[in-house]
């Protein structure tokens, strides 16, 4: 712990300026707290500040084996979330350093995620872009789109987001919704089968080695023509070249992403000539509920940490 005017001070790292709900809801949520200390850092600076900081929230920050070699004071890396690819979790085993997520189920994470998809499918479904052109002409009764009733939904991993979104989608009528549960189960050795009777697939799986482009040209082909895509999980998970030209031959029906493969999105990107794609900047997983949940649960654990207790809320991954 730093000290300062004889108080030790325990200091909190968020990593850049992105998604600044996350260390300005923390830092408001621990302001009467004077012992504990938060700071957001450029990007650029974490490596060069890191060895002053004893909890780091990485969020969209590249925390590698570098990166950890600095933190000699670092107690814990954790995420304003739940993904942690981006952290060398091995790397910071042998530093000695606790890596942890907030669980999805717990702070209200998951059931935005799974709010989001529907929006997606929804915008696509009712022509969204379509829909703005039409009232900029002072256009009426068009375009005319279609709805969530009688349609086959495939969901592409089913953890807390997979099972909330499964939940949500029953009053809309849908014929079959699959993944590991509902009306159809299936496992890694389905995803063709079951891309081949959706009109939607969604994607809400954990990105990995085993997981990374694993919606690519192969399994785009295995879909109806026509069929819609989601994904609110990892830009990762998709394969730009097979998305991008299975758009241009339109055989690809729609693209609601939240999440893309490189962020920020680039506003430039040419996947965005298609009117029937739709792309929100990475707050699937953010809302008030959520955001002050998981602040709240950072602030507990920098409280924690500052008192030498037993850390809770949040999910140990070494």
């Amino acid at each position: 712990m730093a000290v300062t005017g004889g108080e030790q001070i325990s200091k909190v790292l968020f990593c850049g300026p992105h998604f600044p709900a996350s260390h300005n809801y923390t830092r408001e949520y621990l302001q009467d707290y004077p012992s504990i200390q938060v700071d957001d850092v450029p990007l650029d600076e974490v490596p060069e500040v890191i060895a002053n900081y004893h909890l780091c929230v990485v969020k969209m920050m590249k925390m590698n084996s570098h990166v950890i070699s600095r933190a000699k004071q670092m107690k814990l890396i954790m995420q304003f979330g739940v993904g942690l690819e981006g952290v060398d979790i091995d790397a910071a085993t042998k530093s000695g350093i606790k890596v942890a997520r907030i669980p999805g189920d717990v702070c209200g994470n998951a059931v935005s995620c799974a709010e989001m998809a529907i929006y997606l499918m929804l915008g696509l479904l009712r022509k969204q872009n379509d829909i703005q052109r039409a009232i900029k002409q002072r256009k009426l009764g068009e375009p005319t789109g279609e709805t969530l009733l009688g349609k086959t939904v495939f969901i592409l991993g089913f953890g807390n987001i997979g099972i909330h979104l499964a939940k949500r989608l029953r009053p809309f009528g849908q014929n079959d919704v699959h993944g590991d549960l509902v009306d159809e189960k299936g496992s890694h050795e389905d995803i063709y089968k079951f891309s081949s009777k959706a009109d939607i697939v969604v994607c809400c799986l954990t990105q990995n080695r085993e997981t990374v482009g694993i919606i690519n040209r192969s399994f785009i082909s295995s879909m109806r023509k026509g069929a819609l895509l989601v994904n609110i999980a990892r830009g990762g998970l998709l394969d730009y070249e097979a998305v991008y030209h299975s758009l241009e031959s339109n055989h690809l029906g729609g693209l609601g992403i939240d999440v893309a493969w490189t962020e920020p999105f680039n506003p430039d990107d040419p996947i965005l000539k298609f009117d029937n794609v739709i792309i929100t900047p990475h707050v699937a997983g953010l809302t008030e509920h959520s955001c002050r949940s998981m602040a709240k649960i950072v602030g507990d654990v920098a409280i924690q940490l500052h008192e030498g207790r037993t850390l809770t809320g949040i999910e140990l991954v070494n």
